[in-house]
């Protein structure tokens, strides 16, 4: 059971609703033809024509094609840091690796759709591919890593940065999360 804080979402706008809508389809059909044609086969321009957005549409969501291959797992983990910044922390007592784990799972709840596991299998399939893709996922990697741990240096009142508890327990729940079955 998760200790994070769980509201129902607002309901949205209609304009809200089209956003989400416009950006998942640049996300699905990147992910397409990128895992057709290969990733450096594909333009920016093709991938806009194909849902039919400007450049500049694009640029309002993702940064890169790279950025918006990865979508669906830094979404998971852009998630993870938001609600670790709110998550109730529970006893004093309780574990760092716990806290990281209810977290992790409360975002992959706020997160996931039905074709959630599909899209990260396709974005890490294209990573392992592409060397670009894997250099902005290891860059994105950092960058996340370092929120998470100013969020519990804070939250957790750990004013030591060499304490290495809640380095340790990111590190072990992302290495799991990077673990595949066969």
């Amino acid at each position: 059971m998760s200790t994070a804080s769980a509201s129902p979402p607002a309901p949205s706008s209609l304009r809200e609703r089209k956003k989400r809508r416009t950006r998942q389809l640049l996300v699905d059909t990147s992910l397409e033809l990128f895992t057709e044609r290969g990733f450096g086969n594909v333009t920016l321009d093709e991938l806009c024509g194909s849902v039919e957005v400007s450049k500049r549409t694009f640029f309002r969501y993702f940064t890169s094609k790279e950025d918006v291959a990865m979508a669906p797992t830094q979404d998971l983990w852009l998630t993870f840091v938001d609600v670790l910044g709110t998550a109730d922390l529970g006893p004093a007592d309780r574990p760092v690796l716990l806290l990281i784990q209810d977290t992790l799972l409360t975002a992959l709840d706020r997160t996931t759709t039905d074709d959630w596991s599909h899209r990260v299998l396709l974005s890490r399939n294209l990573a392992e591919r592409t060397p670009s893709m894997d250099a902005h996922g290891l860059h994105f990697c950092d960058r996340t890593t370092r929120a998470a741990l100013a969020t519990l240096h804070r939250r957790l009142d750990i004013p030591d940065p060499a304490d290495l508890r809640p380095r340790l327990a990111v590190d072990m729940v992302v290495a799991a999360f990077h673990v595949r079955t066969l």
